[in-house]
């Protein structure tokens, strides 16, 4: 049986409630009697109702988290950042994943709503309007974080992914490659778009031709999708010669395609990811990638939600609303390298 107050009180011979207002900091218990109640309920294993405080405050001490899938370790590292700040700030988080489904994203907004979140961060969801709009209804902030309409949100952070892979882009063309094709995942939706339209930026700057068959879109982001594109890749009349991927699971799942049907990498094709997760450095050979600042991210996102939730009443923080554009950094790596010769 749980510990209660009756017990405290019992042991500490005191009313029940002297014993309330003592673990609830009231001046009007004396610190002398204050303390042995503490060491009392520390004793017994009294641990407080998170419920009961909730109704007594009105405030939960909790902040929910949507994020897209549980089985992605991109998140791992955002929700780390997340986890450190509102950690360290009292806050407990309240996590759940859409899957991609319309019908599940209702379901977990309105346990937020009903748990009394005092907040909510976004990551990489296509939140619908309606959605959004329950949330703003109850007067629950809301920061998003690679959102795929980020600035039509009041409070965003998000990766300037059209410049990191116009930056890996470059890297292919400085080595000399001229035949560079890009494999994109329709389930990413924004993240694909930009970092297609930097591939797409760069190949023009650099006035070298892409052919129509050089961009292949599969249905997710996932290493099976990526190991289907390396057969697709290798079909091609003009076989290209590296490879840009949208994330790094594709790029690990067509590393292994590759291999199996005896292509070296990066010898017969260099390879390109984005996010550098962390099995991107463990590939054989290890993946050159793009390294968003996820950890950071997270990390800014808790902060900016913590700023609002400071500011009770404000539309803003500092008086404007804030929308972040992060950039990240190439790292190069074995899979990448100059063209064989023909």
């Amino acid at each position: 049986m749980p510990v209660t107050i009756k017990d405290i009180a019992r042991e500490a011979d005191v009313s029940h409630s002297t014993v309330s207002r003592a673990l609830n900091g009231s001046p009007l218990i004396p610190e002398e009697t204050a303390e042995r109640i503490r060491r009392t309920a520390v004793k017994l294993g009294y641990l407080p109702s998170a419920a009961a405080r909730t109704l007594r405050t009105n405030r939960s001490n909790a902040l929910g988290v949507i994020i897209r899938n549980v089985d992605d370790p991109f998140f791992g590292e955002i929700l780390q950042g997340i986890e450190e700040v509102a950690g360290t700030s009292g806050y407990s988080l309240f996590m759940a994943a859409w899957q991609n489904d319309p019908d599940r994203q209702k379901v977990i907004v309105q346990a937020m709503v009903e748990r009394r979140v005092e907040g909510v961060i976004l990551c990489s969801t296509a939140a619908s309007a309606e959605q959004t709009r329950r949330f703003t209804s109850f007067g629950v902030p809301i920061v998003v974080v690679n959102n795929q309409s980020a600035e039509e949100y009041r409070y965003s952070i998000y990766h300037d992914d059209v410049d990191g892979s116009r930056q890996l882009t470059r890297h292919l063309v400085e080595l000399g490659h001229k035949k560079i094709a890009f494999l994109g995942s329709a389930s990413a939706g924004r993240s694909t778009q930009d970092r297609q339209s930097g591939f797409v930026q760069e190949l023009q700057a650099a006035g070298i031709p892409l052919p129509a068959a050089y961009i292949h879109q599969v249905s997710s982001g996932v290493p099976a999708d990526g190991l289907q594109a390396a057969h697709y890749f290798l079909s091609l009349k003009e076989i290209p010669t590296a490879l840009v991927c949208t994330n790094d699971m594709l790029a690990i799942g067509i590393l292994q395609g590759l291999q199996k049907a005896g292509v070296c990498v990066p010898g017969g094709m260099s390879l390109t990811g984005f996010d550098n997760i962390l099995f991107s450095g463990f590939t054989n050979p290890p993946l050159t990638t793009f390294d968003q600042p996820k950890h950071f991210i997270g990390a800014r996102a808790a902060h900016l939600l913590l700023e609002l939730l400071h500011a009770p009443g404000e539309e803003t923080v500092n008086g404007k609303p804030q929308v972040e554009r992060l950039k990240g950094r190439l790292l190069v790596r074995g899979t990448t390298a100059s063209p064989a010769q023909e």
